[in-house]
């Protein structure tokens, strides 16, 4: 809490220097980024990025150049651009890279999630190797606890971010549980559903379908701070069919844009009763909605998709 107080006015300090640069602040490792047009924007975020060198030089944090990067994000060809940080009258060029994490997450210039999802596939089947060398023989109880505390985790943490939409990366992250899910001796001869539907292990493409709902019920019902949340619009038309947290749909220029989190939701949120959206709590959210979709074939079948969704609404606004 100290050092959130002591760095508390870096934001402002860069909102004051240009209005259209943000910064985003994790304890102490800070984003800055802008809308890179033309020299000009580009002179504008140098600036900003001096401004941060000076602030931390006068209040004793200095920066560790040697982790400071840049990156571009475009889907065409981006601007060419270079930064630099000055230390000791001498110019330290930033290594521009084609990926970073943050806070767990690899994000790649073209916001395919390609890399992120081999590292995460990689890392589950290496602690799925570890378990196997170690027990020999598991029950059904035995499994489950371990596969759920060491090896799903790795390939569903902040997977509303990067949640996979081609069928080959799909294929891939669900064959980690395939996989797993036959070192039960007994039930390693039977078909990857039936095993998942005597263990009760849905399928990891329904545990993202159900988790984009969970962070949708969270947004819309203020549990988490409004500033840091997407925006979900809500569709105002009262003689439209659906629940009474109806979200709006939208239309967008590029195909890419219409998987990420706050289209991919809306058809799904939207079919979903006010029984279920009207929970009181997170806790009830999560139980109404797994008996809403207790029948769904795509619960312990991946090929298959979530069924009764509504058609697109007639209410859309560009994107």
């Amino acid at each position: 809490m100290l050092f959130l107080i002591y760095i508390n006015d870096l934001p402002e300090l860069c909102a004051a220097e240009d209005p259209n640069s943000e910064i985003y602040l994790y304890a102490d490792d800070s984003k800055i980024y802008k809308v890179i047009n033309n020299n000009i924007d580009q002179q504008n975020l140098q600036s900003v990025m001096n401004l941060i060198k000076n602030w931390s030089d006068e209040w004793l944090l200095r920066l560790n150049i040697d982790k400071c990067k840049s990156a571009s994000y475009c889907l065409k060809h981006p601007i060419d651009t270079q930064y630099h940080i000055m230390d000791n009258n001498k110019i330290f060029p930033l290594e521009k890279v084609k990926s970073m994490v943050d806070l767990g997450v690899r994000f790649d210039t073209k916001l395919m999630f390609r890399d992120h999802i081999s590292e995460k596939i990689n890392k589950a089947y290496s602690i799925l190797g570890i378990i196997k060398r170690n027990f020999i023989y598991m029950d059904e109880h035995t499994f489950i606890s371990l596969y759920k505390s060491m090896v799903r985790p790795h390939v569903e943490f902040a997977n509303s971010v990067w949640c996979p939409f081609k069928l080959g990366d799909i294929k891939e992250i669900e064959k980690i549980q395939k996989r797993a899910t036959k070192l039960i001796i007994k039930l390693k001869d039977k078909p990857y559903r039936d095993r998942l539907y005597h263990l009760n292990l849905p399928t990891l493409k329904y545990r993202r379908l159900r988790g984009d709902m969970i962070e949708v019920y969270k947004i819309i019902h203020n549990i988490y701070d409004s500033r840091a949340s997407p925006y979900l619009p809500l569709n105002s038309r009262a003689n439209t069919r659906g629940n009474d947290y109806k979200l709006l749909n939208f239309s967008f220029h590029y195909d890419l844009r219409k998987h990420f989190f706050t289209a991919r939701i809306v058809n799904i949120w939207n079919s979903l009763p006010n029984s279920v959206v009207d929970a009181s709590t997170v806790n009830a959210f999560k139980a109404r909605l797994d008996k809403f979709w207790s029948h769904q074939a795509v619960k312990f079948d991946f090929t298959a998709d979530l069924t009764g969704i509504g058609n697109r609404s007639e209410e859309l606004i560009k994107s």
